[in-house]
């Protein structure tokens, strides 16, 4: 035994970076009296414009995170991004629920100018200058799913003519 070579498990880099954007405690009442869960919701991202978000629920915190971020990175779409992958080719409004999410574009310097759970999607999606306003509900869940739903939205210029059937030189 002291003669044998220990062998270590070697970290790799993860793919993806993870945000705890909410945790709710639910509870369900029964015979003997409350029984308490946990709902996670989490959003990963490479910062290169890949993002994904899931839902997890447990009895304890952790393995609702756990859920949740598994959830997560089975969900990944890319998001188009323009300008050197800075910013997103136009403005655009996302809807779910009583939620709307408004997205726009912004100058080079100005930051991600963004509240709640809309900045933790912006910033692991990578883009880098953007502008948004959250209008109606602000409850995580339904704000995640609208800004999702905004930048799957998302259109370039070369998309637009490929529609259209036109050259991308005909439209700038």
């Amino acid at each position: 035994m002291p003669n044998e070579r220990r062998t270590f498990k070697r970290r790799e880099p993860k793919e993806f970076e993870d945000v705890v954007v909410s945790i709710n405690r639910v509870s369900k009442t029964v015979k003997g009296g409350r029984r308490m869960r946990f709902a996670a919701l989490v959003v990963v991202g490479d910062k290169k414009g890949r993002i994904g978000f899931g839902m997890g629920k447990a009895t304890e915190v952790p393995d609702a995170i756990k859920k949740a971020t598994e959830a997560a990175t089975k969900s990944v779409f890319r998001v188009k991004l323009v300008d050197d992958n800075r910013t997103i080719p136009h403005a655009m409004t996302g809807k779910h629920g009583a939620s709307s999410v408004f997205i726009a574009p912004a100058a080079p310097g100005t930051g991600v100018i963004a509240g709640g759970a809309v900045r933790s999607i912006l910033e692991l999606a990578g883009i880098s200058d953007c502008c948004s306003k959250i209008i109606g509900s602000r409850t995580p869940v339904n704000v995640v799913y609208a800004t999702l739903n905004a930048l799957q939205k998302m259109r370039t210029v070369d998309e637009v003519a490929a529609i259209r059937e036109k050259k991308v030189a005909d439209i700038r």
